[in-house]
């Protein structure tokens, strides 16, 4: 052992794990987000597609990225759909195997979700737009309308 102490002594390890905690904490940063949305106490009460068609009309700002990201996410679906769909097919057709196919159904949807995700956010050219912060404001437009009619 060399003079000055021992490599794996707490103050190493501790100077590692904070930084491992910082580092992570830059990257997870967009958690916080969610906190306000799902670390709630009580709820925020259902809402409906009109709901929703109020906000984009009522916020000429985040209106029209919050439609884009709907948008987005029905193509997805699509996506997920076809890709489920032709996977679990194709395993089923050489393999005969149940197992395989539902694997491959799961597989296939996963790649086909993301896939179509791709698609949409070129095609929109979603990657202008903020659309977590165009989802937080209408959480926070959703939360105010309701309280009102309480």
């Amino acid at each position: 052992m060399a003079e000055g102490g021992d490599s794996l002594s707490p103050s190493w390890w501790q100077r590692f794990l904070d930084e491992k905690k910082e580092y992570w904490g830059e990257r997870l940063a967009f958690l916080e987000n969610y906190r306000e949305i799902y670390g709630r106490e009580k709820p925020l009460p259902k809402w409906s597609k009109s709901d929703v068609e109020e906000f984009i009309d009522s916020d000429p700002v985040n209106g029209p990225p919050l439609k884009l990201a709907r948008e987005a996410a029905k193509i997805s679906a699509v996506g997920s759909v076809i890709g489920a769909v032709s996977t679990a097919g194709f395993s089923w057709k050489y393999s005969k195997s149940p197992h395989g196919a539902l694997l491959s159904l799961g597989f296939g949807a996963v790649v086909g979700w993301t896939f179509g995700q791709e698609i949409a956010s070129h095609w929109f050219q979603l990657y202008k737009y903020d659309t977590m912060a165009a989802q937080l404001k209408f959480f926070d437009w959703w939360e105010s309308k309701t309280e009102r009619r309480s």
